[in-house]
């Protein structure tokens, strides 16, 4: 089916240049304000890419997203929202 994703923050010291890291993943977002990019990759190749990427000479830091391991599914008895409104 789909093949398991790892996110990643890379800070950059060009933002154009970044534009250049679609070919490692996929590029979901680029902040020119901030001067990073949220690129996704295969889990199975991360380790491998970030070792390519991080050899760029407009890579600052790299920095792994843990979006995927934030709890997502909550319970009713969790919901506090009923309190505050």
């Amino acid at each position: 089916m789909f093949a398991e994703r790892t996110g990643y923050i890379i800070w950059v010291s060009d933002v154009k240049a970044a534009r250049n890291l679609e070919k490692y993943g996929t590029v979901h977002y680029i902040s020119k304000r901030m001067q990073y990019a949220v690129i996704y990759v295969n889990a199975d190749r991360a380790e491998d890419t970030m070792k390519n990427i991080r050899r760029l000479p407009y890579v600052r830091k790299i920095e792994r997203s843990y979006r995927n391991e934030i709890k997502t599914e909550y319970s009713k008895a969790e919901d506090k929202t009923n309190f505050y409104g």
